[in-house]
């Protein structure tokens, strides 16, 4: 069934080309231990409102490249009493298959008011919120954040509790530093850039902003929270393993 869903999707590499013991991915755990992993694809705390297909384990998973330059980022925040925090690494080709499919089911709106509040859901491909294709499949995007250290305490998701709306201060309480939305969340206001979101969460996400262009990476402008390796060392394969 793996190899099946791989050869389906061109450009995909199976997965047996990936077990050799040397892979193109590592953990950024092993990488940089400090830096804070939430994977949000791993649980329910997320734009569809279940684990997605292909997160087996709760890692963030780069190519060597892309982890080294995310620990020099580290190292440059941390003097400075910040974190980086990760939501989502590397992404199995598969977990686009099942957000595109979910996409295309229109009645389910489970999470709409925590994550696409203002957009109608049959609009999501035309915006650019959903995509056939990720650049996080090529193994060198990571979608992050930063936090002050130590980090607060941040409330554990239930699903099924009341949700609010991720473009408002009462919006899940993350212990981000305030980037004026929350992650994931489908709006304008999440464009990086966009100055309706005031002084303080625009200081933040141009500190976020900065620090990663040091390093190598280049920010996505409709997502504050979303970077890509400038030279990543895989620009036209995307890889279809779950992340163990």
């Amino acid at each position: 069934m793996l190899l099946l869903a791989c050869s389906a999707r061109p450009g995909a590499t199976p997965e047996r080309s990936l077990t050799n013991g040397a892979g193109p991915l590592v953990s950024i755990a092993d990488v940089d231990p400090t830096i804070i992993v939430e994977v949000r694809y791993h649980g329910s705390h997320n734009f569809i409102g279940r684990p997605i297909t292909g997160y087996d384990a709760p890692k963030c998973l780069l190519t060597p490249a892309a982890a080294r330059a995310l620990a020099a980022v580290q190292a440059d925040v941390r003097p400075y009493g910040l974190t980086l925090k990760t939501y989502d690494c590397y992404r199995p080709q598969r977990a686009v298959d099942d957000f595109v499919a979910w996409a295309g089911a229109l009645a389910d709106t489970t999470m709409r008011t925590a994550f696409y509040p203002a957009v109608d859901k049959r609009n999501l491909f035309r915006d650019g919120y959903i995509a056939e294709r990720s650049g996080h499949s090529r193994g060198s995007t990571v979608d992050l954040t930063l936090v002050a250290l130590p980090p607060a305490p941040q409330p554990a998701y239930v699903p099924g509790n009341p949700q609010a709306d991720c473009r408002t201060a009462q919006r899940f309480e993350d212990n981000s530093l305030d980037m004026g939305t929350g992650y994931d969340c489908f709006d304008p206001l999440s464009h990086t850039a966009n100055p309706a979101i005031g002084p303080v969460p625009a200081r933040n996400r141009l500190l976020l902003r900065l620090v990663m262009e040091k390093h190598g990476f280049s920010n996505y402008a409709n997502e504050w929270w979303h970077f890509t390796l400038r030279d990543e060392p895989y620009p036209d394969t995307f890889f279809d393993i779950p992340v163990r």
